[in-house]
């Protein structure tokens, strides 16, 4: 099945403020935006088999600055930070809480910690960028699992991927205010653990092969374990957005969606919109992970 991305598709958003001021002294931004890099960066880590030595690292993990600030906090508003969809829950009535799925994914603080040290450089866990293909034949032929991010052009997919990579700061990830930025399929390898590839975005300047490139591989990556699939939050699922999701079922991917830019929208339409895509997920897709990630803009900041 041929599936061709319409082009043109612009994005939209809404005035920001600036960030009061949080507790222990850091903009209240700063934590929320670390913590949606600790929640993923969980995800990303419990899809691979980690070794014993890891499992058994203590609480110095959670050393890093804005993770030990969070620790501090009063239980309402760590769980504020480390799980935002709880807090949209509580806008709902009792009668519709069974549409927004909020317990399916729970990881204790003490795995979170554990989390951020795969994405640590040190001289025993190597993050590096691998190179960079137009073609599958042309990727490296790893033999470590893999995981993908794709999304429309401008949609925050490199800014989330940069942020990810924060606690390895000689690992150059370009981003750019500019839709289609992204013209290959860029690799990084993770340690010994995982590779994670960026995909060049659909839509509004997507490149000339993109479906060829993607497309193919999406179908035949053989070591691709876990593709996550970015959605603008303030515009909702879009068409290109829908397409990418067809591909993804067809192709009998496992996938997670990840709203971004939660932070462009009030709370009302927010909460909106996380429903309606909660929904499109439970009664439409089979492959997609049944709970959302939500992140903030300018998460590499």
């Amino acid at each position: 099945m041929r599936l061709q991305f319409p082009s043109g598709v612009a994005g939209a958003g809404s005035r920001t403020r600036r960030p009061d001021p949080g507790p222990v002294g850091q903009p209240r931004g700063f934590l929320e935006k670390k913590m949606a890099i600790l929640r993923l960066r969980h995800a990303v880590r419990t899809l691979f088999e980690v070794p014993a030595a890891l499992r058994r690292l203590s609480r110095a993990c959670s050393t890093f600055h804005a993770f030990t600030d969070v620790l501090r906090l009063p239980k309402r508003q760590m769980t504020k930070l480390v799980f935002p969809l709880q807090e949209l829950e509580r806008q709902l009535t009792p009668d519709s809480r069974l549409d927004l799925h909020v317990k399916i994914f729970d990881p204790s603080l003490e795995d979170i910690s554990k989390a951020e040290a795969v994405f640590t450089a040190t001289s025993r866990n190597r993050i590096s960028y691998l190179s960079s293909a137009v073609r599958l034949d042309h990727a490296p032929d790893l033999p470590s699992p893999e995981v993908c991010f794709i999304g429309r052009s401008n949609v925050g997919k490199s800014s989330l991927i940069k942020a990810l990579f924060s606690l390895a700061p000689e690992v150059e990830v370009r981003v750019s205010k500019k839709p289609g930025h992204t013209k290959k399929m860029n690799f990084f390898k993770v340690g010994k653990y995982f590779t994670l590839v960026d995909m060049p975005g659909y839509g509004y300047r997507a490149p000339e092969d993109f479906v060829d490139m993607v497309e193919t591989y999406l179908k035949e990556r053989r070591n691709l374990m876990r593709t996550f699939l970015l959605v603008d939050s303030v515009v909702g699922i879009q068409k290109t957005d829908s397409i990418a999701i067809e591909m993804c079922e067809e192709f009998a991917l496992p996938y997670v969606m990840v709203l971004t830019k939660i932070d462009k929208s009030s709370k009302g339409h927010l909460l909106k919109q996380v429903l309606q895509i909660q929904k499109f997920v439970d009664k439409e897709t089979q492959g997609c992970f049944p709970q959302l990630f939500p992140v903030r803009t300018y998460l590499s900041k």
